[in-house]
């Protein structure tokens, strides 16, 4: 499954790559949504950190947040992402 997010800008998207997904060990880096206040996502990483990412409008954060769920829960696991400019794509298996 692919999805293709839209940040706030490239720097968001950037944050939004490197916080959900670790390449080298095809691991999922984020554990939880914490909060969601109109465009902007809070997610907890395993490190217990908590990072607020921008996203370009509420309906990519609902978009996002759906599509991670099924990861959170360890129904699925992300194979990649990948930087557009100000979008991301997501590929889960």
């Amino acid at each position: 499954m692919k999805i293709y997010i839209s940040c706030d800008d490239k720097y968001e998207a950037q944050k939004l790559s490197s916080l959900i997904f670790i390449k080298d060990g095809k691991e999922t880096y984020i554990t939880e949504i914490l909060n969601i206040v109109k465009n902007e996502l809070v997610i907890s990483l395993k490190d217990k950190s908590a990072h607020s990412i921008l996203l370009k409008d509420e309906e990519n954060v609902e978009k996002f947040a759906d599509f991670i769920q099924s990861v959170v829960d360890k129904e699925h696991k992300l194979i990649s992402t990948r930087i557009l400019e100000n979008d991301v794509e997501i590929i889960k298996e």
